[in-house]
């Protein structure tokens, strides 16, 4: 079960999750033209939080057969995944350059069997959920004591198999599999709610008996203890409503969709990682 944060614990998390929203900048300015930004730099908090606090897992030896599974079904949102695995030791950071070039194993979407400590390969939205109740059930059926954490994005609910998925997780009362939504409010073509409206969406999935939680999703303080509220849970999967900011800690990129699926420039990266590094001050000098 997942441990308390301290305040000591909370402000390492942030510095880096602050540390990680770089290197996302830094990755992407490298790829030539192409990769998501808005998406990456939302979901640094939740990252940093599962790879430095929550997640039961071992960079030296990723098919640890007890690890917890954390299953990434939005996988265009990877260059934050991919940062988060080098920080904690997955493979050396430089690596990170090879983002997106001919055969290197940081591909524009996740493949497991190019990078150890993927778990599914995803590109085609709304495929992740199902893949991961599959995970969870195996969990039960081989008597594991294993989480299956799960990110999705808003914009895959328009997705009839994602609905499917929750009827049947719910159905086998999966406990331990756990949803996390980027509810961020953005795709790549405008705003969710222009495009198809989700809510009332927590009702929706309680209706469909998930336990639902809603929480401010670049808080993580918030989203840890929404995962230990999660994982008490013995009779339902959860779903954790992680309301973020698209662009988070980068003024002109925050809540604006046309970040979703677009690197900076170099003269833009520069204006980011200046206001990110003086963002990293203001957290380090904080009581």
């Amino acid at each position: 079960m997942t441990e308390d944060v301290t305040p000591a614990k909370i402000k390492e998390l942030k510095l880096k999750a602050n540390q990680a929203r770089q290197l996302v900048i830094e990755t992407l300015t490298q790829t030539g033209g192409s990769g998501h930004t808005a998406g990456p730099l939302g979901m640094a908090d939740i990252f940093t939080a599962f790879y430095f606090h929550i997640l039961r897992h071992d960079s030296k030896n990723p098919d640890w057969e007890n690890r917890d599974r954390l299953i990434l079904s939005n996988g265009h949102i990877c260059p934050i995944r991919y940062v988060s695995m080098a920080q904690a030791g997955y493979f050396p950071i430089e690596e990170l350059k090879t983002l997106r070039q001919i055969n290197s194993r940081l591909q524009g979407h996740p493949h497991r069997t190019a990078l150890p400590g993927v778990e599914t390969t995803s590109g085609p939205l709304g495929e992740g959920l199902s893949q991961a109740l599959g995970i969870a059930l195996a969990g039960r059926i081989d008597k594991k004591d294993y989480f299956t954490y799960v990110l999705t994005s808003d914009g895959e609910h328009q997705e009839g198999n994602t609905w499917e998925a929750a009827m049947m997780a719910s159905k086998e009362k999966l406990n331990r599999l756990i949803q996390i939504i980027d509810y961020n409010n953005i795709q790549i073509d405008g705003n969710v709610a222009d495009i198809m409206p989700l809510e009332p969406f927590r009702a929706k999935y309680e209706s469909f008996n998930w336990h639902a939680i809603a929480i401010d999703g670049n808080d993580i303080n918030a989203f840890v203890n929404a995962i230990q509220e999660a994982q008490q849970v013995t009779d339902k999967p959860t779903i954790i409503i992680a309301h973020t900011v698209p662009g988070k800690g980068v003024s002109f990129m925050e809540n604006d969709y046309h970040w979703h699926g677009k690197p900076p420039k170099p003269e833009e990266a520069e204006k980011a990682l200046a206001e990110l590094k003086a963002e990293a001050e203001k957290i380090a000098n904080a009581n």
